[in-house]
């Protein structure tokens, strides 16, 4: 697995946070900025990780901001992406195993460190359980037009 991260300064130091646990558990990355507390526009950011998702190049993307609110609608906003907010470890798991996400957002000044890495850790080792989803995943792609 090859995770593409990024955030705006909202969501920098929790970036920081999970480039720590994706170095722990031995998981490739790229961090696709920002790279300070500079005020950076959340809209950017969402593009250089989605686009790379999209292409195939890497397998999933984690994007995080001050609520995890915008950065996601930007997300979404890439053909291809299925980006969810996830601020508990259940809904990380059923976004994985009901909708196939492959890019998963979180706020910073929403939830804390310990409990972004259990949402993380459960988001990047749940399977998508296909089946009868796949349909409703394939119906949201065509949504797309």
């Amino acid at each position: 697995m090859l995770v593409a991260i990024g955030s705006d300064h909202g969501g920098f130091r929790l970036k920081e946070e999970i480039k720590s646990l994706l170095t722990e558990a031995n998981i490739e990355f790229q961090d696709f900025g920002t790279y300070s507390a500079e005020a950076v526009d959340y809209p950017d950011i969402a593009k250089k990780v989605c686009d790379v998702v999209v292409s195939g190049e890497y397998t999933r993307g984690i994007l995080i901001c001050g609520t995890g609110i915008g950065i996601n609608i930007a997300a979404n906003k890439v053909k291809g992406i299925r980006a969810a907010l996830c601020h508990d470890v259940f809904s990380a798991q059923m976004t994985r195993e009901h909708n196939d996400t492959n890019v998963l957002t979180m706020g910073e000044r929403v939830i804390g460190p310990g409990l972004a890495r259990m949402i993380v850790s459960t988001w990047l080792n749940t399977e998508f359980l296909g089946g009868r989803h796949a349909k409703r995943v394939e119906k949201i792609s065509a949504l797309e037009g």
